[in-house]
């Protein structure tokens, strides 16, 4: 074991060193050494990069690295969401970059149920995406204490849409976008977006990988028989980062593939891969075209529920992201320029967070699912109904000419949901940028066994209109069918409208 010093590329005077062992971290195209003192890693590349490839990493390094540094939300993009290369060395005439360690929530402490073999490995999306894995049958299923429930997938796939729509503003594309490249913690509903260094940099020939099966956009594969040089190419762009961004969510909140279903394109297994997911690809929950229906016969049994549309199909994801994902997977699957963007993919899944509905049974591993829109609302993961009468909270805000206007945004109580200054208010829009203040509950939810009350923490203005009363900070009101409440008498303030189903 030997302690090697390496110098930057970009500025010699920094030197950075790593401990070799002989025996590195070996991921897909880099070996990877820790630090002494394991605050950063230095991953080399195994083979040589062109003096193309070589300029493109120092870009990442500097220039993209610096404009994050120095543009909005800098720490919550560096610090939550990538794991960004900041500089980078050579040895032997290898590249190696330089990569801020992985936070300790991004390993797993018991992995296994029932096997010690993948304590400290590192929470890669695919664990979470596979059915298999989270059946308690399988002889290898995660223990639940790594799993989280439902609710955790849409906060990890929200902090993943937050990511692309950062880099494709610095009109990045990241060329690889998959389960394998974005660490993942069910349990503070975080995510990290890794392997940074094979980003499309404008004006730059990208990274000789086209993706990860499974991610790849149909355009990509189609044409990879191509030359490189060919006009007809398509080559990674932010257009194929939209396709597998799509992809990842409906895998994450649904364990599933969207275009693998029964269908056999060819008989040479080869080429039906490339069809299924190129050419030919078909969601497998096209509402108009049955041709390629998961055929449950060749489920394996572990993967028996999440793997069969009839039983948990996308419509549970309520609509906004229904919305998206016919744009995405039947309209946008052939046409990228019908993709949703990754902000019309944030705006969709932080609404439908405010409509989740709390399970009531004690034993639903996932807890939570979307309010369905019905009088007898269902949790589609165990069975069990709502038992109990729930709000539906409507949100109104002024026009420019005065008149309140419904907005496409409810809100669906539960028991200690919290309440928010853009709830209240169109003066505070609900991204990367909120401030610590921003983030403070201004108002709760609360449910007693008998009645629904909403409780004003720290809001001024704030009136009971159909009773006509202030409700001071500190004050509640009981929330009831036809309930009108003003949540601040500011500019911008919105008005709350209850519906008791």
């Amino acid at each position: 074991m030997s302690i090697v010093r390496v110098y930057s590329i970009v500025d010699s005077t920094k030197m950075y060193e790593y401990v070799d062992d002989g025996r590195p971290k070996q991921g897909g195209v880099k070996d990877v050494y820790f630090s002494p003192k394991r605050e950063y890693v230095v991953a080399f590349f195994r083979e040589k990069q062109d003096t193309n490839q070589k300029e493109r990493i120092k870009k990442i390094v500097t220039l993209y690295h610096e404009n994050i540094k120095k543009g909005n939300a800098s720490g919550y993009y560096l610090n939550d969401i990538f794991r960004w290369p900041y500089d980078a060395v050579e040895k032997n005439g290898l590249i190696g970059v330089i990569v801020p360690i992985y936070k300790s929530d991004f390993f797993f402490t018991k992995g296994y149920q029932m096997h010690t073999t993948l304590v400290g490995g590192e929470k890669v999306g695919k664990w979470f995406t596979s059915p298999s894995f989270r059946n308690k049958q399988f002889p290898f299923n995660l223990d639940k204490s790594e799993l989280g429930d439902w609710s955790s997938y849409l906060f990890i796939s929200l902090n993943i849409v937050r990511g692309i729509k950062k880099m494709h503003q610095m009109g990045l594309a990241h060329s690889d976008l998959s389960y394998n490249n974005i660490l993942v913690d069910p349990i503070t509903k975080s995510a990290n977006i890794i392997d940074l260094d094979g980003l499309v940099v404008p004006g730059m020939f990208p990274p000789e990988v086209i993706g990860t099966a499974d991610f790849i956009a149909p355009e990509v594969l189609k044409t990879k028989h191509l030359l490189l040089t060919d006009p007809n190419r398509v080559l990674p762009n932010q257009k194929t980062d939209l396709h597998a961004l799509a992809v990842l969510l409906y895998m994450y909140l649904l364990r599933r593939h969207p275009l693998r279903g029964g269908k056999i394109w060819d008989i040479d297994s080869d080429r039906d891969e490339i069809m299924a997911m190129g050419e030919r690809a078909l969601f497998i929950e096209h509402p108009d075209n049955d041709k390629n229906r998961v055929n449950i016969n060749q489920l394996s049994k572990w993967d028996n529920f999440w793997g069969d549309p009839a039983k948990v199909p996308y419509t549970i994801l309520g609509p906004y992201l229904i919305d998206l994902m016919n744009r995405a997977l039947i309209d946008g699957l052939h046409n990228p320029l019908l993709r949703p963007m990754a902000n019309e993919w944030e705006a969709a899944l932080l609404k439908t967070i405010d409509i989740l509905l709390e399970c009531v049974n004690p034993h639903c591993s996932e807890k939570w699912f979307v309010f369905d829109n019905t009088s007898k609302p269902t949790c589609p993961f165990c069975g069990e109904k709502i038992q109990h009468s729930v709000p539906i909270i409507d949100i109104y805000s002024k026009n420019r000419e005065g008149v309140w206007k419904l907005e496409n945004h409810r809100i669906l109580a539960s028991d200690q949901k919290a309440l928010h200054k853009w709830h209240i208010s169109k003066n505070v829009i609900n991204n990367e940028n909120l401030t610590e203040e921003d983030k403070e509950e201004v108002a709760v939810i609360n449910y007693d066994g008998i009645q629904w009350i909403l409780t004003n923490k720290s809001v001024l203005g704030m009136k009971d209109m159909s009773d006509q009363v202030d409700v001071l900070i500190g004050g509640k009101v009981v929330l009831q069918h036809d309930k009108k409440i003003l949540m601040s008498a500011e500019e911008g303030g919105k008005l709350l409208y209850v519906t008791m189903v």
